[in-house]
Protein backbone atom coordinates (compact mmCIF):
# COMPACT_ATOMS: atom_id res chain seq x y z
CA UNK A 1 0.00 0.00 0.00
CA UNK A 2 2.72 2.46 0.65
CA UNK A 3 4.91 1.63 -2.44
CA UNK A 4 1.77 3.27 -4.20
CA UNK A 5 1.79 6.61 -2.72
CA UNK A 6 5.44 7.02 -4.23
CA UNK A 7 6.02 9.96 -6.31
CA UNK A 8 9.70 9.12 -7.08
CA UNK A 9 10.65 10.06 -10.62
CA UNK A 10 7.67 12.38 -11.29
CA UNK A 11 7.36 15.91 -12.30
CA UNK A 12 4.58 17.85 -10.98
CA UNK A 13 4.22 21.54 -11.60
CA UNK A 14 2.05 23.94 -8.67
CA UNK A 15 1.03 26.97 -9.20
CA UNK A 16 0.54 29.21 -6.57
CA UNK A 17 3.35 27.22 -5.07
CA UNK A 18 5.28 30.47 -3.70
CA UNK A 19 3.07 30.53 -0.43
CA UNK A 20 0.24 29.16 2.03
CA UNK A 21 -0.95 26.27 0.85
CA UNK A 22 0.83 25.61 -2.43
CA UNK A 23 3.97 25.65 -0.90
CA UNK A 24 2.68 23.05 1.46
CA UNK A 25 1.60 20.50 -1.11
CA UNK A 26 4.38 21.34 -2.80
CA UNK A 27 6.94 20.10 -0.32
CA UNK A 28 5.06 17.14 0.64
CA UNK A 29 4.88 16.02 -3.04
CA UNK A 30 8.82 16.42 -3.05
CA UNK A 31 9.28 14.32 0.03
CA UNK A 32 7.46 11.98 -1.04
CA UNK A 33 9.74 11.72 -4.17
CA UNK A 34 8.69 14.61 -6.92
CA UNK A 35 10.41 17.07 -8.80
CA UNK A 36 8.34 20.07 -7.93
CA UNK A 37 8.19 23.19 -10.66
CA UNK A 38 7.25 25.80 -8.36
CA UNK A 39 5.12 28.63 -10.62
CA UNK A 40 4.63 31.73 -9.12
CA UNK A 41 4.26 35.57 -10.09
CA UNK A 42 6.62 36.31 -6.81
CA UNK A 43 10.16 35.53 -7.22
CA UNK A 44 11.80 35.76 -3.72
CA UNK A 45 8.29 33.08 -2.78
CA UNK A 46 9.33 30.57 -5.17
CA UNK A 47 12.69 30.84 -4.62
CA UNK A 48 11.79 30.28 -0.46
CA UNK A 49 9.64 27.32 -1.82
CA UNK A 50 12.65 25.44 -3.66
CA UNK A 51 15.29 26.71 -0.99
CA UNK A 52 13.22 24.86 1.47
CA UNK A 53 12.31 21.93 -0.81
CA UNK A 54 16.47 21.84 -1.75
CA UNK A 55 17.53 22.06 1.87
CA UNK A 56 15.89 18.84 2.75
CA UNK A 57 16.98 16.55 -0.13
CA UNK A 58 14.42 17.18 -2.94
CA UNK A 59 14.49 18.44 -6.39
CA UNK A 60 12.50 21.68 -7.49
CA UNK A 61 13.04 24.54 -9.98
CA UNK A 62 11.24 27.72 -10.22
CA UNK A 63 9.38 29.48 -13.29
CA UNK A 64 7.55 32.71 -12.89
CA UNK A 65 4.46 32.80 -14.15
CA UNK A 66 1.12 34.92 -14.21
CA UNK A 67 -1.58 31.91 -14.75
CA UNK A 68 -3.93 34.41 -15.62
CA UNK A 69 -2.14 34.60 -19.12
CA UNK A 70 -2.24 31.35 -21.16
CA UNK A 71 0.95 31.86 -22.90
CA UNK A 72 2.32 32.10 -19.85
CA UNK A 73 1.52 28.78 -18.98
CA UNK A 74 1.88 27.16 -21.64
CA UNK A 75 5.58 28.22 -21.33
CA UNK A 76 5.58 26.89 -18.06
CA UNK A 77 4.68 22.95 -19.27
CA UNK A 78 7.16 23.87 -21.90
CA UNK A 79 10.06 24.64 -19.14
CA UNK A 80 9.04 21.62 -16.81
CA UNK A 81 9.31 19.01 -19.90
CA UNK A 82 12.32 21.06 -21.05
CA UNK A 83 14.02 20.49 -17.94
CA UNK A 84 12.69 17.34 -16.11
CA UNK A 85 11.82 15.48 -19.78
CA UNK A 86 8.21 14.87 -18.96
CA UNK A 87 5.47 15.81 -16.79
CA UNK A 88 3.22 13.59 -14.51
CA UNK A 89 0.74 15.97 -12.71
CA UNK A 90 -0.55 19.32 -12.95
CA UNK A 91 -1.62 21.23 -9.20
CA UNK A 92 -3.64 24.11 -10.53
CA UNK A 93 -3.27 26.06 -7.17
CA UNK A 94 -2.95 29.85 -7.89
CA UNK A 95 -5.91 32.21 -6.97
CA UNK A 96 -7.03 34.72 -4.30
CA UNK A 97 -9.30 37.58 -3.89
CA UNK A 98 -9.35 40.57 -6.00
CA UNK A 99 -12.11 42.23 -7.14
CA UNK A 100 -14.20 45.01 -5.24
CA UNK A 101 -16.81 45.16 -2.35
CA UNK A 102 -19.35 47.22 -4.73
CA UNK A 103 -23.06 45.95 -4.36
CA UNK A 104 -23.92 43.36 -6.61
CA UNK A 105 -26.31 46.09 -9.34
CA UNK A 106 -22.83 48.09 -9.05
CA UNK A 107 -20.24 45.47 -9.75
CA UNK A 108 -17.83 46.15 -12.24
CA UNK A 109 -16.90 44.65 -15.37
CA UNK A 110 -13.04 44.52 -14.92
CA UNK A 111 -13.55 43.21 -11.02
CA UNK A 112 -15.50 40.79 -12.13
CA UNK A 113 -13.38 39.43 -14.92
CA UNK A 114 -10.22 39.77 -12.41
CA UNK A 115 -11.62 37.10 -10.42
CA UNK A 116 -12.67 34.96 -12.76
CA UNK A 117 -8.88 35.14 -14.49
CA UNK A 118 -7.16 34.69 -11.57
CA UNK A 119 -9.00 31.60 -10.03
CA UNK A 120 -10.98 29.97 -12.79
CA UNK A 121 -9.71 31.11 -16.08
CA UNK A 122 -6.47 29.78 -14.91
CA UNK A 123 -7.16 26.61 -13.60
CA UNK A 124 -8.70 25.74 -17.20
CA UNK A 125 -5.69 26.89 -18.78
CA UNK A 126 -3.23 25.04 -16.67
CA UNK A 127 -5.95 22.09 -16.75
CA UNK A 128 -5.37 22.48 -20.98
CA UNK A 129 -1.54 23.20 -20.83
CA UNK A 130 -1.30 19.89 -18.83
CA UNK A 131 -3.60 17.66 -20.43
CA UNK A 132 -2.09 18.56 -23.85
CA UNK A 133 1.23 17.52 -22.75
CA UNK A 134 0.06 14.18 -21.07
CA UNK A 135 -1.67 12.50 -24.58
CA UNK A 136 1.60 14.07 -26.42
CA UNK A 137 3.33 11.51 -23.92
CA UNK A 138 0.82 8.55 -24.42
CA UNK A 139 -1.94 9.49 -22.00
CA UNK A 140 -1.70 8.93 -18.55
CA UNK A 141 -1.35 12.09 -16.08
CA UNK A 142 -3.20 14.33 -12.70
CA UNK A 143 -4.88 17.38 -12.35
CA UNK A 144 -5.41 18.71 -9.23
CA UNK A 145 -7.64 21.94 -8.56
CA UNK A 146 -7.76 24.16 -5.61
CA UNK A 147 -11.53 25.44 -4.89
CA UNK A 148 -12.92 27.03 -1.98
CA UNK A 149 -16.01 25.57 0.73
CA UNK A 150 -17.31 29.17 -0.08
CA UNK A 151 -17.96 27.55 -3.12
CA UNK A 152 -20.87 25.50 -1.71
CA UNK A 153 -22.49 28.60 -0.05
CA UNK A 154 -24.11 32.36 -1.38
CA UNK A 155 -21.55 35.10 -0.08
CA UNK A 156 -21.53 39.16 -0.55
CA UNK A 157 -17.87 38.54 -2.24
CA UNK A 158 -19.69 36.90 -4.79
CA UNK A 159 -17.08 36.75 -7.34
CA UNK A 160 -14.73 34.41 -5.65
CA UNK A 161 -16.98 31.61 -4.46
CA UNK A 162 -18.56 31.94 -8.53
CA UNK A 163 -15.43 31.89 -9.47
CA UNK A 164 -14.37 28.89 -6.94
CA UNK A 165 -18.18 26.86 -8.08
CA UNK A 166 -16.69 26.85 -11.93
CA UNK A 167 -13.70 25.42 -10.73
CA UNK A 168 -15.59 22.55 -9.12
CA UNK A 169 -17.77 21.79 -12.62
CA UNK A 170 -14.57 22.61 -14.52
CA UNK A 171 -13.17 19.65 -12.73
CA UNK A 172 -15.68 17.47 -13.43
CA UNK A 173 -15.73 18.00 -17.14
CA UNK A 174 -12.11 17.65 -17.21
CA UNK A 175 -12.60 14.19 -15.57
CA UNK A 176 -15.07 13.12 -17.91
CA UNK A 177 -13.58 14.48 -20.84
CA UNK A 178 -9.64 13.09 -20.53
CA UNK A 179 -10.36 9.94 -18.80
CA UNK A 180 -10.39 8.20 -22.31
CA UNK A 181 -6.61 9.53 -22.08
CA UNK A 182 -5.95 8.18 -18.81
CA UNK A 183 -6.29 11.31 -17.18
CA UNK A 184 -7.56 11.77 -13.61
CA UNK A 185 -9.25 15.74 -12.19
CA UNK A 186 -9.85 15.88 -8.56
CA UNK A 187 -10.34 19.23 -6.89
CA UNK A 188 -9.32 19.53 -2.94
CA UNK A 189 -11.60 21.78 -0.93
CA UNK A 190 -10.06 23.58 1.96
CA UNK A 191 -12.25 24.80 4.52
CA UNK A 192 -10.59 27.78 7.25
CA UNK A 193 -6.79 27.07 7.03
CA UNK A 194 -4.12 28.64 8.06
CA UNK A 195 -1.56 30.03 5.54
CA UNK A 196 1.88 30.07 7.39
CA UNK A 197 2.40 30.20 11.44
CA UNK A 198 1.32 32.78 13.82
CA UNK A 199 3.28 36.03 13.58
CA UNK A 200 2.37 36.76 17.11
CA UNK A 201 0.24 36.05 20.11
CA UNK A 202 -2.14 38.05 19.49
CA UNK A 203 -2.90 36.26 15.91
CA UNK A 204 -2.48 33.33 17.58
CA UNK A 205 -5.41 33.98 20.07
CA UNK A 206 -7.45 35.10 16.86
CA UNK A 207 -7.13 31.76 15.01
CA UNK A 208 -8.11 30.05 18.50
CA UNK A 209 -11.16 32.29 18.83
CA UNK A 210 -11.90 31.79 15.23
CA UNK A 211 -11.30 27.56 15.24
CA UNK A 212 -13.74 27.67 18.06
CA UNK A 213 -16.56 27.63 15.97
CA UNK A 214 -14.85 24.95 13.80
CA UNK A 215 -17.05 21.21 14.62
CA UNK A 216 -12.98 19.89 15.63
CA UNK A 217 -12.33 22.91 17.38
CA UNK A 218 -9.40 24.48 15.88
CA UNK A 219 -8.60 26.11 12.09
CA UNK A 220 -6.44 23.78 9.90
CA UNK A 221 -3.08 23.83 9.73
CA UNK A 222 -1.15 24.44 6.28
CA UNK A 223 0.66 21.38 6.57
CA UNK A 224 -2.37 19.64 6.63
CA UNK A 225 -3.48 19.60 2.70
CA UNK A 226 -0.01 17.89 2.08
CA UNK A 227 -0.91 14.05 2.76
CA UNK A 228 -3.99 14.64 0.63
CA UNK A 229 -2.32 16.32 -2.20
CA UNK A 230 0.31 13.39 -2.19
CA UNK A 231 -2.88 10.95 -2.28
CA UNK A 232 -4.27 12.28 -5.48
CA UNK A 233 -1.28 12.56 -7.26
CA UNK A 234 -0.36 8.90 -6.92
CA UNK A 235 -1.19 5.63 -7.90
CA UNK A 236 -3.27 5.23 -4.47
CA UNK A 237 -6.26 7.03 -5.58
CA UNK A 238 -5.81 5.85 -9.28
CA UNK A 239 -9.60 4.81 -9.48
CA UNK A 240 -11.14 8.17 -8.35
CA UNK A 241 -11.88 11.09 -10.99
CA UNK A 242 -14.23 14.11 -11.14
CA UNK A 243 -14.66 14.21 -7.02
CA UNK A 244 -13.97 16.99 -4.47
CA UNK A 245 -11.92 16.31 -1.58
CA UNK A 246 -13.04 18.65 1.17
CA UNK A 247 -10.50 19.16 4.02
CA UNK A 248 -11.81 21.92 6.60
CA UNK A 249 -12.68 20.00 10.14
CA UNK A 250 -15.90 19.66 9.85
CA UNK A 251 -16.74 23.32 8.91
CA UNK A 252 -18.89 22.38 5.95
CA UNK A 253 -21.01 19.67 7.76
CA UNK A 254 -21.47 22.06 10.61
CA UNK A 255 -23.14 24.94 9.07
CA UNK A 256 -19.88 27.55 9.47
CA UNK A 257 -19.01 30.13 6.82
CA UNK A 258 -18.67 33.94 6.36
CA UNK A 259 -21.66 35.12 4.93
CA UNK A 260 -20.33 38.83 4.75
CA UNK A 261 -23.78 40.35 5.97
CA UNK A 262 -25.86 39.77 8.68
CA UNK A 263 -29.67 38.45 7.41
CA UNK A 264 -32.71 40.55 7.94
CA UNK A 265 -36.14 40.48 5.87
CA UNK A 266 -36.29 43.81 5.58
CA UNK A 267 -36.11 45.07 1.85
Amino acid sequence: MLDSLDLDGKTIIVTGGGRGLGRAMAKALAEAGAQIVVAARTQEQMDETVKQIRDARGDAIAVRTDVTDSAQVDALVAAAVAHYGRLDAMFANAGGGGGTNAEFWEYPDWAFEEVLGTNLKSAFYSGRAAAKQFIAQGGGGVIVNTSSGTAMRGNRNFAYPTAKGGVLSLTKSEATMLWAHGIRANVIVPGFVSQAPPRDEQEETVRKQRGSFVPVGRLGEWWELGPLAVFLASDASRFITGNEFIIDGGGLAGGLGPVGFVPSHEW
